[in-house]
């Protein structure tokens, strides 16, 4: 199935981009270069790793990543069992066999947390020689990895895990385009054809339990020469069963920790009542038939993002999925182990190489299958990563929305006063300005050029097209805003209002929604689909 890609119309000069995002860095406080003590073990490092004893060089590892992408950390082999079912080989980055444990280059990743991406460099959490050279697992490097054996059923339940340290060697490269060209076509490869039969065996496993996959387009800054622009992105079929096969060693490294006792987990709370009591306003008010005993996991299965009522409602089941963040527990499960929009356990193993978390959990893990002792720099670390990972998301999360507002207001700066088609996909409840009980506040999403941004106006028609008026586009402050020119929805008279209360829909309130769902491929925004 192709990419459901929407170019815009114009583009914004590379130098004046270039010149924003220097002020995004400096006022999100971004790290700069790594320290040259730093640098000098990650040299030493790469020169010199810890390599593992045993050799797992003849297992036909491939990746696949974006053809961009350099900071490998995963490769697979998948294979049919004899006497049915699947094994799955996962190998991992083994970022251990080159940190050594409180060294200036620990401290560093400590202090970073996770690879940040912004559209013209990344701020990454490893100095390139490692995260883009020695640890990375690319084709014809011989690696130290962790290597996950997982066997499943011909269902795609899995029946046994293992993990250990092993050397490692992947062969190809592949990249999300071509392999999904190819086996639309017939010619993929077999592990290619097996990915898609075992990502699409998880996919059901998953509606079983009630997860959920979300598939709303999302905002994506590109360059084009020396000019980017916003395109709106919707992941590919194969993005979404590579995500299985990551989401798979994340549950199974879940299990092990929990059956341990101890660990590091990736949790994320039920939602509250009144959450799914509003969603099924939201779901009559856009007339979607929600039959009675089907749940919303089931129901979004059945929309399609390119209709405008479907898009409006799949940006509304976002709120469901907030609170995301880790439990660090030794001893006993914690109260709270589940990851609701997966509706089981989940932790993040599979992306050491862009996000500090991972390194641990997987030494935890490798340790636990061995009957080993936790080394103590990973044991004595787990109750400090909570609160480093959730700075690194906040502050990860503000890249991401402030790179692409800044791209949105660039866009739009010499626009104000025109009007264009545009769709609410989303609206305020706790504005009421006229005492009626009907937002006043609301997100459109644009045909052309691809911006979302909020919009004043009166009983906004949710999940509609309509007509709006640019009333602002500030660069400095990245702000922009729509007026509803339909009369029907216009506002008049309306009170002057604190922009900066609690109660206004802005890009931040819109950001959250987007970011909580957690599938952004290990926080990545390149890497395809992860619910982290």
């Amino acid at each position: 199935m192709p990419q459901r890609v929407l170019t815009v119309e114009a583009a914004v000069p590379a130098a004046d981009l270039r010149a924003g995002f220097d002020a995004v860095r400096a006022e999100l406080r971004l790290p700069g270069p790594y320290p040259q003590q730093a640098l000098a073990e990650a040299e030493a490092a790469a020169k010199a790793p810890r390599m593992p004893q045993a050799d797992a060089t003849d297992l036909p590892l491939v990746t696949l990543d974006p053809a961009e992408s350099l900071d490998l950390d995963q490769a697979m082999h998948l294979e049919k069992r004899e006497g049915g079912g699947y094994r799955v080989h996962y190998a991992i980055a083994d970022v251990a066999a080159f940190v050594t444990p409180g060294g200036v280059l620990d401290l560093e990743t400590h202090r970073r947390g996770e690879t940040y991406y912004m559209p013209d460099m990344r701020v990454p959490l490893h100095p390139e020689i490692l995260s883009e050279g020695a640890a990375s697992l690319l084709p014809g490097q011989e690696c130290p990895a962790l290597l996950w054996q997982i066997d499943l059923d011909s269902t795609g339940d899995a029946t046994n895990v293992e993990v250990r340290r092993a050397r490692v060697r992947s062969r190809a490269k592949l990249n999300y385009q071509d392999t999904q060209a190819a086996l639309d076509a017939g010619t993929a490869e077999t592990v290619l054809r097996l990915l898609r039969e075992i990502g699409t065996l998880r996919q059901q496993r998953e509606a079983e339990r009630g997860g959920i996959s979300l598939s709303v387009p999302a905002q994506v800054v590109v360059a084009d020469g020396d000019s980017w622009s916003l395109e709106y992105r919707t992941p590919l079929p194969v993005e979404n069963w590579n995500a299985q096969i990551s989401l798979l060693t994340g549950m199974a490294a879940a299990e092990l920790m929990i059956y341990g006792g101890v660990g590091l987990l990736r949790t994320m709370p039920d939602p509250p009542e009144f959450a799914y009591h509003r969603l099924h306003r939201v779901a009559r008010a856009l007339k979607i038939r929600w039959p009675e005993g089907v749940s919303y996991s089931d129901l979004i299965r059945k929309l399609d993002p390119a209709v405008p009522k479907h898009a409006a409602f799949l940006q509304e089941t976002t709120t469901l999925m907030r609170g995301a963040g880790y439990t660090a527990f030794d001893g006993g499960v914690p109260e709270q182990a589940g990851h609701s929009a997966l509706a089981t356990t989940y932790a993040h193993v599979t992306a050491p190489l862009r996000r500090l978390a991972d390194r641990y959990a997987g030494e935890v893990c490798v340790a636990l299958c061995a009957g080993a002792e936790i080394p103590d720099w990973a044991r004595s670390e787990l109750p400090k990563l909570p609160a480093v990972m959730e700075g690194a998301d906040r502050r990860g999360n503000s890249v991401d929305r402030e790179c692409v507002d800044l791209v949105e207001t660039m866009l739009l700066r010499d626009r104000v006063g025109e009007e264009f088609d545009a769709v609410v996909i989303d609206l305020n409840e706790r504005i009421d300005w006229d005492h009626n009980g009907k937002p006043d506040v609301g997100i459109v999403q644009l045909t052309q050029p691809a911006v979302r941004a909020r919009c004043d106006g009166h009983d906004l028609p949710l999940g509609q097209e309509t007509r709006v008026r640019l009333a602002e586009a500030d660069v400095t402050t990245r702000r922009i805003l729509f007026e509803a020119t339909d009369p029907r929805y216009t506002v008049r008279d309306r009170p002057v209002r604190n922009n900066g209360g609690g109660g206004a829909v802005g890009k931040g309130a819109e950001k959250s929604a987007e970011k909580s769902t957690d599938q952004s491929a290990d926080k990545n925004p390149d890497k395809g689909v992860d619910k982290s």
